[in-house]
């Protein structure tokens, strides 16, 4: 009701100078989504000896004997599921079933609990580091997969790994949730999901603990469960957001003291709607307040200090060093963001904020000749041609989220 009611404001708000706008941006975004990011994956992506390749080059080809990472499989089984869940397709339920059983047969360690991170081309195991980063997915897609076909598997999965990231991986002490684990959940080799990490808590990590706990609380309403999701909405404000930059800060130690001087301005604006709808989700007036309000101050600077002349939201600044290119992901969430602040604000500038980035999209991002997504974009326009379109990073999330929630958003619009 919440979110209808702002949405209507919104509308009301924009008659005059966006009359068609919401429409006609949810119509060429669904398209997309349709008829180009989802058709991609279907065509390319299954490996007939099992599940999904770990890595299709530009053009869609598979190197077959590219590593399967435990992120990209679970990342396939949230959207094909949600696609299933909203458009009712069966190629889509094949696509999320296909998913859910070689994710559960092959990143699910059954003897000590949560998911692995890398498998081999074959699916027998490669690295069973225990990343939270993907263990969150885990708890994501099979919380999805629940939802969208009631698949019962999926959701003990779910709870299962939830109770032992609650158990092993939250810091009891200091609270957050601790980055890398052995396998046994042991001291790891190497901290970090790059391997090349210092910190023990981070920014990127919680956001997703926080939309998969979201995830899951929408399907298992457990009294534990929503007040470790309330207090991650808390720790995203109290821990992570710095009040001065109006930018979230990104690696911290055990104690909470920050490491490194770093803007991200895409996971700013991702988790700008992340927060709002934990925060709706779990019906608190008090904290919906608070998270809105820090969801305008984020998406705010997010829009000041990373966009480009092109409408294009660039990686980072790190130190006195900005990285000028743009990530396909922080198109994505900036166009989502965008919109999500318009619904809360009801200001236009929101939404043409969302349609400038949306055609640096349409101008720039989208392959037009090999389909799906470039996946980075230079600073003078150009895209990496050299890149692959999948790999243990690059999926069919960010892009296609956003085409699933501006097309939910933006249904009250469409007339």
């Amino acid at each position: 009701m919440f979110r209808h009611i702002l949405l209507a404001a919104a509308l009301f708000s924009t008659l005059t100078l966006h009359a068609q706008s919401p429409a006609k941006l949810r119509s060429e975004i669904v398209k997309d989504l349709k008829e180009n990011i989802l058709p991609f994956w279907i065509h390319h992506a299954v490996d007939p000896s099992g599940g999904f390749y770990g890595r299709l080059k530009r053009d869609g080809t598979p190197v077959a004997d590219a590593p399967k990472g435990g992120v990209l499989n679970a990342r396939i089984l949230w959207t094909f599921s949600t696609a299933y869940r909203m458009y009712g397709d069966s190629v889509y339920k094949a696509m999320a079933d296909r998913a859910q059983r070689y994710f559960i047969d092959h990143f699910v360690d059954e003897e000590y609990g949560g998911a692995y991170w890398l498998v081999r081309a074959d699916g027998s195991l490669l690295d069973g580091t225990k990343q939270t980063y993907g263990c969150s997915y885990a708890v994501y897609g099979l919380a999805e997969h629940f939802r969208a076909t009631g698949n019962i598997e999926s959701l003990q999965r779910a709870v299962e790994i939830y109770r032992t990231m609650e158990r092993i991986i939250r810091d009891h002490a200091q609270d957050g949730y601790i980055e890398t684990f052995a396998r046994n959940w042991q001291q790891p080799e190497k901290i970090g999901y790059d391997g090349d990490g210092v910190a023990t808590k981070t920014m990127n990590t919680h956001i997703h603990v926080l939309e998969a706990y979201t995830a899951l609380y929408r399907v298992w309403r457990n009294p534990g469960l929503r007040e470790r999701l309330h207090r991650l909405t808390e720790l995203m404000a109290d821990k992570f957001y710095n009040p001065v930059t109006r930018h979230l800060n990104l690696y911290f130690d055990s104690n909470w003291n920050n490491l490194n001087d770093i803007d991200s301005y895409g996971h700013d604006i991702e988790t700008s709607w992340l927060l709002t709808e934990a925060a709706e989700l779990l019906d608190d007036d008090s904290l919906t307040a608070r998270c809105s309000k820090l969801s305008l101050a984020l998406c705010d600077a997010a829009l000041a200090d990373g966009l480009n002349d092109k409408g294009g939201m660039m990686y980072e600044r790190n130190g006195n060093e900005l990285r000028r290119d743009s990530q396909w992901w922080c198109q994505a969430e900036t166009v989502l963001g965008c919109v999500n602040v318009w619904q809360l604000t009801g200001e236009a500038r929101y939404l043409r904020a969302a349609e400038r980035t949306w055609n640096y999209i349409k101008q720039y991002v989208i392959d037009t000749e090999c389909g799906e997504w470039f996946k980075s974009i230079s600073a003078d326009g150009r895209p990496n041609l050299n890149e692959d379109k999948a790999s243990m990073w690059y999926c069919p999330y960010h892009n296609a989220r956003m085409g699933f929630e501006i097309d939910a958003r933006l249904k009250e619009a469409k007339k």
